[in-house]
C-alpha cells in the first residue's frame, strides 16, 4: 500500500525524490506514513483538504480489497 501513496504523492509534488513512505501494523489497520518536502506539503493536502482525502479514499478502497483497515498520515 505504501507504493501505491508513493507513486501518487511523486506524481503530485515538485521534488519526487523527498517522498518518503512507511508503514507499519497494529491490530490488523495499516498506518501509511507520508513524508514530502516542506514546500509540497499544500499540494498533498490539496484546497481544504481534498487531495488527501482522495488519497485516503483510494487507500481505503484498496485496503478493502485486502480486508484490512487503513490510514494515513502525513508528516511535516
Amino acid at each position: 500500500m505504501k507504493e501505491l501513496v508513493s507513486f501518487i504523492a511523486s506524481r503530485l509534488v515538485d521534488t519526487p525524490d523527498a517522498v518518503e513512505t512507511s508503514e507499519r501494523e497494529e491490530d490488523g489497520t495499516v498506518t501509511v506514513e507520508l513524508k514530502v518536502a516542506k514546500e509540497d506539503l499544500g499540494k498533498i493536502i490539496g484546497k481544504q483538504g481534498r487531495t488527501a482525502r482522495s488519497l485516503r479514499t483510494v487507500l481505503a478502497a484498496m485496503a478493502e480489497k485486502k480486508e484490512k483497515r487503513c490510514r494515513l498520515e502525513i508528516i511535516e
